[in-house]
């Protein structure tokens, strides 16, 4: 016997695993949120602290005790009760005691003691990480129109690595960010940052000193994101093309399945169906390909940060090592050199002070032969 058509559709909202902890199957974002806010109560999804009178009664009736066990419970239970000190001298909630035995003061204090570590270690990497936690947990916005509002979809997503980029390194995430379900595809892609994005087209050897026109960003506009046999295309700018439609012509020449087409500017992530832990594919600049894998579909809590305003919001970025000089093995690399007398290797990496100082005399005029490109190393992103 078949299932009721609205039971049916139910399950299709509901992620479901299609390999255990890998992906699930297919799910529309949009009916997996309205399917919440439709089990779920008000209450459930709102900011508002709940009344505490309001809580005891519900938390005693879900318990099923009475009110004089409902009373004894909030005096042994008390914070009152849990102090560690003498009531006629107040504590610094800043000072752990040395050797605490309360459980959450020993937890406090080996967190306090790790934050010390990476102050003496000073590994910035970490302390910029524990300050992107720190800065936004929480956070509520200035003005109410910036809220976010209630009943939002928070979609955790993890963009990697280039598929070309240097062995091993693809299977990182270089990102993890937090967009919501009304942000449209073009806002993932302008969050997305990427060292070719950032490359200078040509040669500058007879006038380093010259400013470039544009960076590749300016120039190669066009891009494109693939969910479940759609092509999003980045549509926003007259000098934007249909990148995709050389794979879809080529797809229908060898029978695959068709693929459909749509503007990521005008695609929000409710509109969507996806596999969470699925790998999909982000690609610009012709054929810098990032893996992006949706790594969970949420409700907005009311300790998320609630200023829309800072969405895409990162929550974490990889430090990777930069390529320093060549020469000084101090300062990071800004050029790129071929045919280069005096370089130790060739292509060879300078910082802008070596550069200058090998292949230019006083008067600023070019020595030798050489070949230079302005070069932004991948490590700038750290």
């Amino acid at each position: 016997m078949a299932a009721p058509k609205a039971f049916a559709d139910c399950e299709t909202n509901i992620p479901d695993y299609e390999y255990t902890d890998v992906n699930t199957k297919v799910f529309h974002i949009g009916s997996f949120r309205n399917e919440w806010l439709s089990r779920l109560n008000p209450e459930d999804v709102s900011y508002e602290q709940e009344d505490e009178d309001a809580f005891d009664a519900n938390f005693a009736k879900d318990m099923g005790i009475g009110a004089e066990t409902m009373s004894e419970l909030k005096s042994v239970c008390s914070i009152d009760s849990l102090r560690c000190h003498p009531e006629d001298q107040p504590p610094d909630m800043e000072v752990v005691p040395p050797d605490p035995t309360l459980k959450t003061l020993i937890q406090r204090k080996k967190r306090q003691d790790y934050k010390a570590t990476l102050k003496r270690t000073k590994n910035r990497h970490d302390l910029y990480a524990n300050e992107l936690e720190r800065s936004t947990l929480g956070r509520t916005p200035e003005t109410v129109s910036d809220m976010v509002p209630e009943g939002e979809i928070i979609l955790t997503i993890n963009v990697y690595y280039p598929a070309t980029y240097d062995k091993f390194t693809y299977v990182r995430p270089h990102a993890t960010l937090l967009m919501m379900g009304s942000h449209s595809l073009a806002k993932l892609r302008d969050a997305i940052c990427c060292v070719r994005d950032l490359q200078v087209c040509g040669e500058f050897s007879n006038n380093p000193d010259m400013a470039p026109d544009f960076v590749s960003k300016d120039h190669y506009k066009s891009a494109f994101f693939f969910f479940e046999g759609v092509f999003y295309n980045d549509m926003r700018f007259p000098e934007c093309q249909d990148i995709s439609m050389t794979t879809i012509e080529w797809a229908k020449s060898r029978n695959f399945p068709p693929y459909s087409q749509a503007k990521m500017e005008d695609t929000q992530f409710v509109d969507l169906k996806v596999k969470v832990g699925f790998p999909y594919l982000y690609c610009h600049q012709g054929d810098c390909e990032h893996l992006v894998i949706i790594t969970d579909v949420r409700l907005v809590h009311k300790n998320d940060c609630l200023d829309k305003k800072l969405y895409p919001l990162l929550t974490h970025k990889h430090r990777i090592v930069i390529q320093k000089c060549a020469v000084c093995h101090l300062f990071i690399s800004r050029w790129l050199t071929t045919n280069d007398q005096f370089a130790p290797s060739h292509p060879c990496l300078y910082c802008d002070k070596c550069f200058r100082m090998l292949h230019y005399d006083d008067q600023g005029s070019k020595l030798g032969d050489f070949l230079a490109y302005p070069y932004v190393d991948p490590g700038a992103f750290n």
